[in-house]
């Protein structure tokens, strides 16, 4: 089980997306968990059922969630991504394949001087991801 309170963790903000990224990200790692979750009830402040705030890990990894209750004229940006090493073939083409559906190829997933296999997207949400993986041997 992941380390509930990190001393520094990875915190995504939603547009009204945040649960449904959640477990998007959750299903697509193994030891990946959602740890806790809270929804805005009525008179709140948020949007009633909307996440206030949640927490998650991915492969160990916590990360941090909420919908935004107040509109931003921000959102993610390729800048800074989440950066995964993959320990198969089968494990970047099914996360890659994932990832990039709905959403946007900024490298295609190919052989690169620096990886064996690399891919870069930008998910349906707008989270980047780096996807690689280097052979053993």
């Amino acid at each position: 089980m992941a380390e509930v309170n990190p001393k520094i963790t990875t915190f995504l903000m939603f547009d009204g997306q945040a649960e449904e990224a959640m477990n998007f990200y959750v299903s697509l790692f193994e030891r990946s968990e959602i740890i806790s979750i809270r929804h805005y009830r009525a008179n709140e402040g948020g949007v009633e059922g909307s996440v206030m705030q949640a927490s998650f890990s991915l492969h160990g990894q916590v990360f941090m969630c909420i919908d935004s209750n107040v509109k931003h004229g921000f959102t993610f940006t390729p800048a800074i991504s989440l950066y995964v090493n993959c320990e198969s073939e089968a494990e970047i083409d099914k996360v890659y394949a994932a990832l990039a559906g709905d959403g946007q190829v900024l490298m295609p997933l190919d052989n690169y001087p620096f990886s064996d296999k690399f891919g870069w997207v930008s998910d349906r949400f707008g989270v980047s991801w780096q996807l690689n993986f280097v052979a053993k041997g």
